[in-house]
C-alpha cells in the first residue's frame, strides 16, 4: 500500500458539509497529526500519522460506503454511549428501581442500545489555540432514551496538540440518577488503513487482571490475574504470538483492569507498536478499564476507505471505559451519575516513532 498524504494539514479546523456525515471537521498540524471527525456519531473517521521516515498515512479504519456506519460498521470510530460495552439482558436496578434497555440480537444491550450515540447527529464547534486544534461536540440524550433515565447533556472534545497527542475529553451532567460510560470505538492499524492485518504489531497492556466472559461476552465471576494466561500482555508481545497462546480463542474482546478509579490523573493503559513503519501509539486514560478487541469477527464484507476488504485482524480497538455489565456487579467501579455531579473522563493517544 502507498501511504496517502494528509489532505488536511491546515489550522484552524475546517468544516465540510456532508449529506450523511452531517459535518466533516478536519484539523491538525503541518507535518504532524491530522484528523477527520464526523458529527454523525461524533466519529473519528481518519487520523494521519507520520512513520519513522516522516511519511503520513491514515491509521484509522472506516468503511468506504458511509451507509455502512448505520449497519455492519456502525461503531467504527464512533463515540458510544450512554453505556459503552455490554449490560446483561439490558437490565439493571438503580436506587431499587428496575430498568429495561433496548437490546441487540443476542438479547443484551451493547454500546447504548439499538439507537445509541453512534447513530446521532451531534452539534459541533471548532477549538483553536496556539497549542491545540480540534472540535467540541455536544449531544442531549432525553429522559427514557433507549430506556435510560434522566436527561443527559454530553460534551466530547477531540483535540490535537503540537506534541503529537490526540486527546478525547468526555463530560456529562444529568437531572436524574443514570448510568454513563463513554468511549471512542476507533480501530487502528499503524501500518496504514487497508495495509493488511495487525498481527505483526506488538501490544503491551498495563493490567495485572482481566475480566473472564461467557460466550456472549458477559462477565463471569471475579477479575482474574493475567499471570500464566493468554491475557498476560504486561510486556510487549507480537499480537500473532499472543493469540496463539492457549485460551486466546478467536482473539481478544476482553476488559483489562487498569487500576482503581477516581480523580483525573492519567494512567498508562497500553502501547501499540508497528515494527514495519515504526509508528508507536501510547494510550493513557483516567478510566479503570481497557477493552481490547482484535477484530476476530471481521469477515471481509466491509470494504475500507482504501477499497480493501477488512478481514479478521484488520485493526485493533483499544476502548478506555468502565467495566462491562458493571451496573450489575457491585464490586466494580460505579457508572452511576447523579444530579449535581459531573461525569469526567479523559483519554490521550500519544504518538511517536522508533
Amino acid at each position: 500500500m502507498n501511504p496517502s498524504p494528509s489532505p488536511f494539514a491546515g489550522v484552524p479546523p475546517v468544516c465540510h458539509p456532508d449529506p450523511y456525515a452531517g459535518q466533516r471537521w478536519t484539523f491538525g498540524f503541518p507535518g504532524g497529526l491530522t484528523a477527520e471527525v464526523h458529527t454523525r456519531g461524533a466519529r473519528l473517521h481518519g487520523l494521519w500519522v507520520p512513520d519513522r521516515g516522516g511519511t503520513l498515512a491514515d491509521i484509522v479504519l472506516a468503511p468506504r460506503d458511509p451507509a455502512r456506519t448505520a449497519t455492519t460498521a456502525r461503531y467504527f470510530g464512533a463515540t458510544v454511549g450512554r453505556y459503552a460495552n455490554r449490560i446483561a439482558h439490558g437490565r439493571f436496578f438503580l436506587d431499587a428501581k428496575p430498568y429495561q434497555l433496548t437490546t441487540q440480537e443476542d438479547g443484551h444491550c451493547l454500546h447504548g442500545g439499538t439507537d445509541g450515540f453512534d447513530t446521532r447527529l451531534w452539534e459541533a464547534e471548532s477549538v483553536h489555540t496556539p497549542e491545540c486544534t480540534g472540535v467540541l461536540l455536544r449531544l442531549r440524550s432525553p429522559d427514557g432514551d433507549q430506556g435510560f433515565p434522566g436527561n443527559l447533556d454530553v460534551t466530547v472534545s477531540c483535540l490535537i496538540d503540537r506534541d503529537g497527542e490526540l486527546t478525547f475529553t468526555y463530560r456529562a451532567v444529568t437531572d436524574a440518577a443514570t448510568l454513563v460510560n463513554l468511549t471512542n470505538h476507533a480501530y487502528f492499524n499503524l501500518d496504514g488503513e487497508g495495509s493488511g492485518d495487525i498481527l505483526g504489531h506488538e501490544l503491551a497492556v498495563h493490567a495485572s487482571h482481566y475480566t473472564p466472559v461467557d460466550d456472549h461476552l458477559i462477565p463471569q465471576g471475579d477479575h482474574h490475574p493475567v499471570s500464566g494466561t493468554a491475557f498476560d500482555l504486561r510486556r510487549p508481545l507480537r499480537i500473532a504470538d499472543a493469540l496463539a497462546r492457549p485460551g486466546a480463542g478467536g482473539g481478544y474482546d476482553h476488559n483489562f483492569v487498569l487500576g482503581p478509579h477516581g480523580g483525573e490523573a492519567l494512567r498508562p493503559a497500553a502501547v501499540l507498536y508497528a515494527p514495519a513503519t515504526g509508528r508507536r501509539m501510547e494510550v493513557l486514560t483516567t478510566e479503570p478499564g481497557l477493552q481490547v478487541y482484535t477484530a476476530g469477527q471481521f469477515d471481509g464484507t466491509v470494504l475500507g476507505k482504501s477499497g480493501m476488504p477488512y478481514g479478521a485482524g484488520a485493526g485493533i480497538a483499544l476502548e478506555t471505559q468502565h467495566f462491562p455489565d458493571s451496573p450489575n456487579r457491585p464490586g466494580d467501579p460505579s457508572p452511576v451519575l447523579r444530579p449535581g455531579e459531573e461525569y469526567r473522563s479523559r483519554t490521550v493517544l500519544r504518538f511517536g516513532t522508533d
